[in-house]
């Protein structure tokens, strides 16, 4: 039995980047679509949010002169491309999925709302909603809260490179330790880089829990389901 009914997924795009350090690396790719694949086998009702960092940042963009609402605007479609690319790997093993887009652009993907995806996702389709929130100024994280509260979500899934949540960056401090639970409040008052605090409000007011784990290690997102305590857990 899976431990939730209907997760939203967040997935960054860096991880899909793999080793090569831009783009898409296709080996990391089949990984994810294959993990994806498992649980939504298990009777798990998916949505997935994917970021676009591994092609385009709006914020980054805007530090190199860009606009900053046409650097968020690329950003959306960065993501985008990063949905259809893992819609083509899950069709590909015989996972169906659904792509919804903030921002219409039919026949790339169908305009998004709750009830489509949700629709959807009771047909037993794997969920991909792109584009963000369609505003600029939000994140994917925070675009990732805002779809989790919506599709009525039992958690957030957060797959990020680390295996949860520390007192410091793990990679840069050698000395932080791992929390395996921690409530909203303590990460927001503790400056904690878990997702943006707008993103963190949001789950809080609305009482969505968030999961924090490794998505890049093959056989993760199973052992999140199954109830195994491997990342950390942020709850009221």
């Amino acid at each position: 039995m899976a431990k939730f009914k209907r997760i939203l997924l967040k997935l960054s795009g860096e991880s899909l980047m793999g080793e090569q350090g831009y783009g898409i690396d296709v080996k990391r790719l089949n990984e994810d679509a294959a993990q994806i694949k498992v649980v939504q086998q298990m009777g798990v009702e998916i949505g997935i949010v994917i970021g676009g960092g591994n092609i385009f940042r709006g914020l980054t963009g805007a530090g190199k002169g860009f606009d900053r609402v046409k650097g968020d605007q690329m950003g959306m479609m960065a993501t985008v491309i990063n949905s259809l690319a893992l819609s083509s790997a899950l069709e590909a093993i015989g996972t169906p999925t659904k792509v919804l887009t903030a921002i219409r652009m039919e026949p790339v993907g169908e305009f998004y709302t709750k009830w489509k995806a949700i629709e959807a996702m009771k047909e037993g389709k794997v969920v991909i909603m792109a584009a963000g929130t369609g505003s600029p100024y939000f994140t994917t994280d925070t675009g990732s809260s805002l779809r989790g509260i919506e599709i009525e979500a039992d958690v957030m899934l957060k797959g990020t490179r680390v295996d949860g949540i520390y007192t410091a960056d793990p990679e840069k401090d050698p000395t932080a330790t791992k929390f395996s639970d921690i409530s909203y409040d303590e990460v927001i008052s503790r400056g904690l880089k878990v997702m943006d605090i707008t993103a963190t409000a949001m789950c809080r007011e609305n009482n969505l829990p968030i999961y924090v784990f490794n998505m890049d290690v093959v056989g993760n997102l199973k052992k999140v389901m199954a109830g195994e305590e491997i990342g950390t857990f942020v709850h009221p």
